[in-house]
């Protein structure tokens, strides 16, 4: 009955409301849902740290810090296995995968448990951002909302898109960066077709924030001192040092998640992780949690007040144990951050990054300022902002968004052109030496990544099934001149793959090369398949990614080669000209606004 009634509102909404309106109205509800979201998502985070933290000490070391961590890593482990039982860590890489994919169906729990989980990591300490999480959930709300109304693909991923969008939008109550993210981070086409509802998405989002939790901007922020051009020499440094910050946060994020990747066992896994975390958050516990209330300290000046409830607290007043805490917390923000999620938390590295740039500017600035032989000084305040930007270009490969984002959370807009080199020369930093997001390294080595370059795109579209062709007869090496002879009069291809008995590509026949002797009957006992046979210019594995199966054909100029598996074995032929007219097919439905 109910199913019955659904069908006849989608028949009556496909008659009465046009497509392109229908999808406006749904990106709004995303924008709502989204924005209610992040809302719960937040506050119960500050709930769980409020009730567990509050009472803490500020003059000494709290060794409750030891435990907390653990307890968080556990009750989210127990959580996703024996609840979800789904894997839902990294959440922007899953995000940009279905997309990749061309599907962006996400399953229906994953627009609760990604709340669920990362509540529990991050209000007991795990040293991760609640981003990832939200930009997983909104996604999923779009994905399932558009499912639930018979959306086509390219729809779908576009509603996938504006889901993400609410999600950055509301949590940071920033419009633009929440825009900006899905195009830069996502890669969501901008298209005539794409912007306006990312756009009511986006806005209706921050502005669900704005009604239920005031106008003010996320940090306090105000600007102590303006910029002179003076100092432009600073802030190009800056985003240098920012750029290799980036670097160095991305590659050992990534080189720590291959160590908890070889533990397979689980228990080894949360041990390994919860040492880690806990450790550093008893020695640093500004890496509790997201760490935001210690970024709203550094932009506020106020340094010392950072070394609250830890052993260096005695000497916050002392320059060179500041300096020390600074760094330590730059340096082992990425270890925390990695063994959270490795340990079996849920959470993203979008708030890390925010938070390691903010420190690195503030440092920088901080030592700036210490040296008498420089000629100026510089604002504490308005370096830490500036590298939150740097850092945040850097690691997410994102320059508009980390720009836009920072004058948002803040309201620095007065800050802009600074910001904008800042942002800019990380980014131009970084790509020298990472050609990816730390989000899309992920899938791009392997071949499994959707970005703005269509020939690339619609590369990564094409998979190896759809172009592979068995319909070649096999021959074996023992087989005489005479056989081959036969096998050939039931072809209908003029390539034959040699095989062993167990099936392994040992060569291939080529009919050209045996057309001087195929009419010779007094050859056919003398010749044998293993003397004629030879290698193939070249071949393909299964799995492999399209944009290198290419690069293949390109190297070798062949228009067929033979496909193997991770064994050897013989699977099929796949043809230039196959791949060419199935490129035409998808790029001509991959065009379409």
């Amino acid at each position: 009955m109910k199913q019955d009634l659904f069908l006849k509102i989608l028949v009556w909404r496909e008659k009465h409301i046009k497509e392109k309106n229908f999808i406006l109205i749904l990106s709004f509800v995303v924008g709502i849902l989204g924005a209610l979201a992040a809302l719960i998502l937040k506050e119960v985070i500050h709930l769980i740290q409020n009730l567990l933290t509050d009472h803490f000490a500020v003059d000494g070391a709290n060794y409750m810090y030891l435990l907390y961590p653990i307890i968080g890593l556990l009750l989210s482990y127990l959580y996703v296995h024996y609840i979800v039982k789904d894997n839902i860590s990294h959440g922007v890489t899953r995000v940009l995968y279905a997309i990749s994919q061309r599907k962006s169906r996400l399953k229906p729990h994953n627009m609760y448990s990604s709340v669920v989980a990362s509540s529990i990591t991050i209000g007991f300490g795990g040293s991760v951002g609640a981003e990832a999480p939200i930009v997983y959930t909104g996604a999923a709300i779009g994905s399932n909302l558009g499912s639930l109304f018979r959306l086509d693909q390219r729809t779908l991923m576009l509603m996938v898109g504006c889901g993400a969008a609410a999600g950055i939008a509301g949590i940071f109550k920033a419009p633009f960066a929440g825009l900006l993210f899905t195009i830069e981070v996502l890669m969501i086409d901008f298209t005539a077709a794409s912007i306006m509802p990312l756009i009511v998405a986006s806005a209706t989002a921050a502005t669900m924030t704005y009604i239920i939790s005031g106008g003010e901007a996320l940090f306090d922020f105000v600007q102590p001192e303006i910029f002179t051009f003076d100092r432009l020499p600073y802030v190009l440094l800056l985003g240098v040092g920012c750029g290799f910050v980036s670097l160095y946060f991305t590659r050992m994020i990534y080189f720590l998640e291959g160590i908890f990747k070889k533990l397979k066992k689980p228990i080894w896994k949360f041990i390994l992780g919860s040492i880690v975390l806990s450790t550093a958050i008893f020695f640093l516990p500004p890496l509790y949690g997201e760490g935001y209330e210690a970024i709203t300290r550094l932009l506020t000046g106020d340094v010392t007040s950072i070394t609250e409830g830890s052993i260096f607290y005695t000497w916050r007043d002392n320059f060179s144990i500041l300096v020390l805490y600074l760094a330590l917390i730059v340096l082992f923000k990425v270890f925390a951050t990695a063994a959270t999620n490795g340990g079996g938390g849920v959470g993203g590295t979008f708030a890390p990054s925010l938070y390691v740039g903010c420190m690195f500017g503030f440092l920088f600035a901080f030592l700036i300022n210490h040296f008498d032989f420089l000629p100026i000084s510089v604002s504490t305040t308005n370096f830490a902002l500036m590298g939150m930007a740097g850092v945040m270009s850097g690691v997410m490969h994102a320059p508009l968004m980390a720009l836009f984002l920072a004058i948002e959370l803040t309201g620095g807009y007065s800050l802009f052109l600074p910001l904008m080199i800042t942002s800019a020369v990380a980014y131009l930093t970084i790509r020298v030496f990472e050609s990816h997001s730390i989000y899309a390294m992920r899938l791009a080595q392997k071949g499994e990544l959707l970005t703005h370059h269509k020939d690339k795109a619609v590369l990564t579209l094409l998979k190896m099934d759809s172009v592979i062709e068995t319909d070649f007869l096999v021959v074996h090496p023992e087989m005489t001149l005479g056989d081959m002879v036969k096998v050939i009069a039931k072809a209908h291809r003029n390539v034959f793959p040699v095989t062993d008995n167990e099936g392994k590509m040992l060569g291939i026949v080529l009919l050209d090369d045996i057309r001087n002797i195929m009419f010779r009957p007094s050859l056919y006992e003398r010749f044998h398949v293993s003397k004629f046979m030879t290698m193939p210019p070249g071949k393909i594995e299964v799995g492999m990614p399209m944009e290198q199966v290419m690069k293949i054909f390109d190297e070798t100029n062949a228009w067929n080669l033979p496909v193997v598996d991770e064994n050897g074995v013989y699977v099929g032929f796949v043809s230039k000209s196959k791949i060419f007219n199935s490129y035409r097919r998808v790029l001509v439905h991959f065009s379409q606004d």
